[in-house]
């Protein structure tokens, strides 16, 4: 199987995967930069490994939850490259793979959170339990808010390690976004399993700051 996997709920992320292992992958460090960076990465990507777009089984990209812009970018730059060239499109939650990545860290059937950041002073989180099949369930989420609301369980990503003094952040995952490496690992076990993976409707959380502006005010004559 041959995945192409890509996430810009953070900073932009790609990854190539063949048969179950991570063949090529790039990760932005810009979080402003996702559609001028996503691109060339992806066909970096595929030269490297000889291949060409239609040569996939399928294109994944990561829905979040994340800001406008950002996952804007890597949704359009996914639904369009998998209608270019012909291949299956799935979406995989990015809280999903932080959890993924740290589904052998803990007892079957244990709880625990992924949060990253939401900026104003929130986070983006979800709560999962370790799983028996290699992926890990999830309970409860996505939901954005004040880490001082969420449940007292360990927590893994970038925003449990932003709110340390509320949430029992773990170490060594206190600084992980999403990585389209694991989106892609998620969708391809899951594709095997034969679970069903989510369209790529984004997962905002939020309303858009931009507004359509309302009709003028009459002026006081």
């Amino acid at each position: 199987m041959l995945i192409l996997a890509l996430d810009t709920s953070a900073a932009a992320s790609a990854a190539l995967l063949r048969d179950g292992g991570v063949a090529q992958r790039f990760f932005g460090t810009d979080t402003r930069a996702h559609a001028e960076v996503l691109a060339p990465a992806l066909q970096d990507l595929l030269d490297a490994e000889g291949v060409a777009g239609r040569d996939l089984d399928a294109v994944v990209a990561g829905v979040g939850p994340g800001p406008f812009t950002g996952l804007r970018a890597g949704l359009v730059t996914a639904r369009t490259l998998a209608f270019v060239w012909e291949v299956p499109l799935h979406g995989v939650m990015s809280l999903d793979a932080i959890a993924y990545d740290a589904r052998a860290d803990g007892p079957e059937g244990s709880e625990f959170l992924v949060a990253t950041d939401a900026r104003r002073t929130e986070v983006y989180w979800a709560r999962y339990a370790w799983g028996g099949e290699g992926l890990p369930s999830l309970l409860d989420g996505p939901h954005v808010g004040a880490a001082a609301t969420l449940p007292d369980l360990p927590a893994y990503g970038r925003g449990a390690g932003l709110y340390s003094s509320v949430l029992a952040a773990v170490p060594g995952f206190a600084a992980v976004n999403p990585d389209a490496a694991s989106v892609g690992l998620v969708a391809e076990r899951s594709l095997r399993q034969g679970l069903l993976l989510r369209d790529t409707t984004p997962l905002y959380l939020r309303e858009s700051d931009a507004k359509v502006p309302g009709p003028r005010k009459r002026a006081i004559p």
